[in-house]
């Protein structure tokens, strides 16, 4: 588990991740800023949840996550908004979480911490998320509060679940890497994909589902 401040730098360095996948969402009938708490969220979750050992990048990790709690969002139909109710939750629960750094001198991980408050997992991350993003966005410079600028990449750029599936495909063999890139980007039927590759349609078809059940297992 990462202590407070390696923490505090991991959400800050990552960022852009927030912004790159909220604004593939832009102009869809949420605020900008809703979008981006959200993400933030999915950015605490992948913070504490990340596991370096297991070989793979951290934005990897991360954008699935970022993306499921910005598409949550749209699927609640609700903004999240930081009302007076939160705030306090807010308050309770990093009064909490002093307390068990105190106690066990580490930082709680999200589910030990909801446990503690008699929360969810999900609803412990977004009480966080309403007061990370403050933490992480602002620096003191000799007792004075400054913002600070974070690029946000140019809407042009490739964003979202792009991120992951591409640094995925690459770990995969060439002729596993080009049955998914046929049938997926290439938009090829599987009998287009089989005579393409030498292969037969049966071929394919069980490589393929082989394939996605190890990508899906890789994602998460």
């Amino acid at each position: 588990m990462l202590e407070q401040k390696q923490r505090e730098e991991k959400v800050k360095e990552n960022l852009n991740l927030v912004h790159t996948c909220a604004n593939r969402f832009r102009g869809k009938g949420v605020d900008y800023e809703d979008l981006f708490q959200a993400g933030c969220i999915g950015l605490i979750k992948s913070v504490d949840g990340f596991d370096e050992s297991k070989g793979f990048k951290f934005s990897t990790y991360a954008v699935p996550v970022i993306i499921g709690e910005i598409r949550r969002v749209f699927r609640d139909g609700s903004m999240l908004k930081v009302g007076r109710s939160l705030k306090d939750k807010a308050r309770l629960a990093q009064a909490r979480r002093q307390e068990y750094i105190g106690e066990h001198g580490k930082e709680p991980t999200v589910s030990e911490l909801a446990d503690i408050l008699g929360m969810s997992a999900e609803e412990t991350a977004q009480v966080l998320g309403a007061v990370m993003p403050v933490m992480s966005l602002t620096s003191q410079d000799e007792g004075e509060s400054r913002q600070l600028d974070v690029p946000i990449p140019s809407p042009e750029e490739e964003i979202g679940d792009n991120i992951a599936v591409e640094q995925i495909l690459s770990t995969l063999p060439e002729p596993q890497r080009q049955i998914i890139t046929l049938r997926y980007f290439a938009n090829f039927t599987q009998q287009k994909t089989a005579d393409a590759l030498g292969m037969t349609q049966v071929q394919v078809s069980r490589a393929e589902k082989k394939i996605l059940l190890k990508l899906r297992k890789m994602l998460t």
